[in-house]
Parts: structure tokens; C-alpha cells; sequence
């Protein structure tokens, strides 16, 4: 009488156990991570693609490093040494460069932070309540409102410059802050609105619909459930308005003529004398100075400025 033996299903994985300990403690270990190894040829790809990345990364951080770097050399030695070895250390530009002109310089960098500050809350509050007003109202000329918002985005700031000058200059608002906030307080940076109102958009609307049902209206959808949420675009918002504002050159020196309401960039362009030597060792540490609080707010502010662009639709 012949007996057939079938296997039991706890054979397969003592089988496995049995032939796993066979292999060797490398093998054991490339089967735990997937056997996913790399060939000589897709490392040696690799090792290139981050040289490569390397040096375009170092060819364009090295303006910055020269600048840091010069802010800590002589004057006479600014321009005859190209790399960004430091040979002497002189902090006299920092202490010469910030009474240098006609006031301190930190009267400049408290004109920047006033504009800076009037500008982010003008756009947060403009901008966002007209984002709500075109994504979620229905009113008449609403599409046509939104194309025209959107055309002004390609509109150069010079087409309009002459008209806003000849106003704000009738009205006695020359060499002060006003030219520069007031605009923002009419959401004429459609830039931000629209970037809200992709956001906005993506919000789904039963939210609106069951506070609706509550008995709210739209003052209060938009403050109680609307804002919470765009928390990304309005971050984004702030950090593009700060580095923009305080970055910004041409408009400042259009409005402000007098030293006392110098902003930075316009401070900073007094360093350069076409009929005296020019300071150079000064402007650089004040440049340097000037650009601390732009590397500060991008660098806490990047994950919601990369949030913020990612949720709202634009690539």
C-alpha cells in the first residue's frame, strides 16, 4: 500500500527560511532593500550630474559670496582680487557705511519696513476679498472684470507711470509713503489675486453651502471659512509682496525725492558719486546688510511659498 505524502502549507515557508539561509549576509541584504544596485555606468552618470549641478550652483551663488566677501575688504583691494579668498578682515565698512550719508542708515530701513508693511497688508486684505468676490459671487460683468484683471498682469508698469505721478502729485503725495501703499489697497496687484482665486477655486464649495445652511452670508463664509484655508496663498502672498517691495528701486525713486524718506534701494544708489570716489567697501556691507532680512524671510517662508504655488493650480 503506497502512501502519497502531500506538503503541508507550513513547508513553503520553512522552505524559503531553509534556502534563505543558504545565501550569503551581501545577498541577504541587496533581497531586503529590493535588489535595487546600481551599475557602474548609471553611478558613474550620476557622480556627473551632481558635479555638473555642483558647479552651476557655485557659478551662481558667487556674485553673492564676492559681495559678502568684499564687504570685508579695503576699498583698494575690492576690485583687484577676483576670488573669494580673505586676506584681510575689516569691519570699518559696516561701521562707516552706516553713517555715511545723511542720515543712518537704519532711518532707511525703517522707511522700507513702513512701505514693506503697508504693502503686504493692503495686498492680504484687497486681494483676497476680490478673489472671493470672482470665485464664488455671481454678479453682472464678472467675466469680463476677470479678463480685464488679467491683462493688466501683462501691462508694463511705465504705460501707467506718468498718469499716477500727475495724480498723486495733485493731491500733495509726493515724498511720502501713500503712492506707494495706497494702490495696494485696491488690489492692483492681480498677480495675487488671481493666484487666490485658483485657490479659492479649489476649495470645495459644500463648505460654503453647509454654513450657508447655518444661516451665515458671505461676510461671514469668507472670514470664518474661506480665510482659514488660504492660509498657502496668503503666505505666498506675503513673501512675494516683502521681497518685491523691498526690493524694488525704480518706484521708490520716482516718489521719493527727499533724504528723509529715502527707502533702502534709493539709499543704497547714494553710495555711487559719479564726480568723487565712490565708497564701494561701504555700499557692499550695507548691501549685505540690506539683503539679511529678504535671506531671512525666504528661507522660514519657502515651504509655505512652495505650498502656495503648488495648491493653486499654477505651474
Amino acid at each position: 500500500m503506497t502512501t502519497n505524502i502531500e506538503s503541508s502549507p507550513a513547508a513553503g515557508p520553512l522552505a524559503a527560511e531553509a534556502s534563505g539561509s543558504n545565501q550569503s549576509p551581501r545577498q541577504r541584504r541587496r533581497e531586503s532593500r529590493g535588489n535595487l544596485t546600481f551599475s557602474k555606468g548609471a553611478r558613474a552618470k550620476a557622480v556627473i550630474k551632481h558635479v555638473i549641478l555642483s558647479v552651476a550652483a557655485l557659478v551662481m551663488i558667487y556674485p553673492l559670496l564676492w559681495l559678502v566677501v568684499s564687504s570685508l575688504r579695503p576699498n583698494d583691494l575690492i576690485f583687484k582680487d577676483p576670488t573669494l579668498l580673505l586676506t584681510t578682515f575689516k569691519l570699518d565698512n559696516f561701521t562707516n557705511g552706516w553713517t555715511a550719508l545723511s542720515h543712518p542708515f537704519g532711518q532707511y530701513l525703517f522707511n522700507s519696513a513702513v512701505v514693506v508693511l503697508g504693502s503686504i497688508i493692503g495686498n492680504l486684505v484687497s486681494c483676497s476679498m476680490t478673489a472671493y468676490a470672482f470665485a464664488r459671487l455671481h454678479f453682472t460683468g464678472k467675466k469680463f472684470l476677470f479678463g480685464s484683471m488679467l491683462v493688466t498682469i501683462m501691462l508694463p508698469i511705465h504705460v501707467i507711470l506718468v498718469p499716477q505721478y500727475i495724480l498723486f502729485s495733485q493731491i500733495g503725495w509726493i515724498n511720502t509713503f501713500w503712492p506707494l501703499i495706497v494702490p495696494k489697497l485696491l488690489a492692483t496687484d492681480a498677480f495675487f489675486t488671481f493666484l487666490m482665486v485658483q485657490f479659492i477655486r479649489g476649495i470645495p464649495k459644500e463648505l460654503d453651502e453647509a454654513a450657508r445652511i447655518d444661516g451665515a452670508g458671505h461676510p461671514r463664509i469668507f472670514l470664518r471659512v474661506i480665510l482659514p484655508l488660504m492660509v498657502p496663498a496668503l503666505a505666498t502672498t506675503t513673501i512675494f509682496t516683502f521681497i518685491w517691495t523691498w526690493n524694488d528701486f525704480f518706484s521708490q525713486l520716482i516718489y521719493l525725492t527727499k533724504p528723509e524718506t529715502f527707502t533702502v534701494p534709493v539709499a543704497l544708489r547714494q553710495f555711487v558719486d559719479s564726480t568723487s570716489a565712490t565708497d564701494w567697501g561701504s555700499m557692499f556691507a550695507m548691501s549685505v546688510v540690506t539683503l539679511l532680512p529678504v535671506f531671512v524671510v525666504f528661507l522660514f517662508g519657502q515651504r509655505f511659498l512652495i505650498k502656495g504655488i503648488a495648491t493653486t493650480g499654477i505651474k
